[in-house]
């Protein structure tokens, strides 16, 4: 596929936008992609991008009064850098990451990670044939500890 701009290169950079539900599409060359006003891509790094997601925080005029008690960081210098300055950030300015964090993750809910029900049963039958494993050893019964052994490693690796 060519630029659309220049239509000599190969296209490489493929850019689609959003507005108002109607979608864009552009597939620029590396050049034409570079020279894009909206789309500096040698600027582009994963800090500039979710400051980017934070939107323009001079807009918001509560933002530039507001600062961090702990490191003295503003919103605007949080959306500029995407990083937080510390931890005390988040909560200072939690009421402008609220809306941004709904956007990106559909929740601000915290569900935390699922274990299915065999996994856990797994996990269980483990710590079950430790506590057997150390009182066979203590016992000094090797062989039938060299048994639950290598159960415990069929376990480890079928959990894997």
């Amino acid at each position: 596929m060519l630029c659309e701009k220049c239509g000599v290169n190969n296209a490489t950079t493929h850019i689609r936008t959003i507005i108002n539900g109607v979608v864009h599409e552009k597939h620029l060359c590396s050049h034409c992609a570079a020279t894009e006003s909206k789309y500096e891509t040698k600027d582009n790094n994963l800090a500039q991008i979710l400051g980017n997601m934070f939107g323009n925080a001079s807009q918001n005029s509560q933002s530039a009064v507001t600062r961090c008690g702990c490191c003295g960081s503003t919103y605007e210098d949080i959306a500029e850098s995407g990083r937080c300055g510390c931890p005390e950030c988040y909560t200072t300015f939690y009421n402008q990451f609220l809306p941004q964090l709904k956007r990106i993750h559909g929740s601000t809910d915290y569900t935390g990670k699922k274990i299915n029900v065999t996994e856990k049963k797994t996990l269980e039958s483990i710590r079950e044939l430790d506590v057997t494993l150390k009182k066979l050893i203590d016992e000094e019964k090797y062989e039938q500890a060299a048994i639950v052994r290598d159960e415990i490693k069929k376990l480890k690796e079928g959990a894997l």
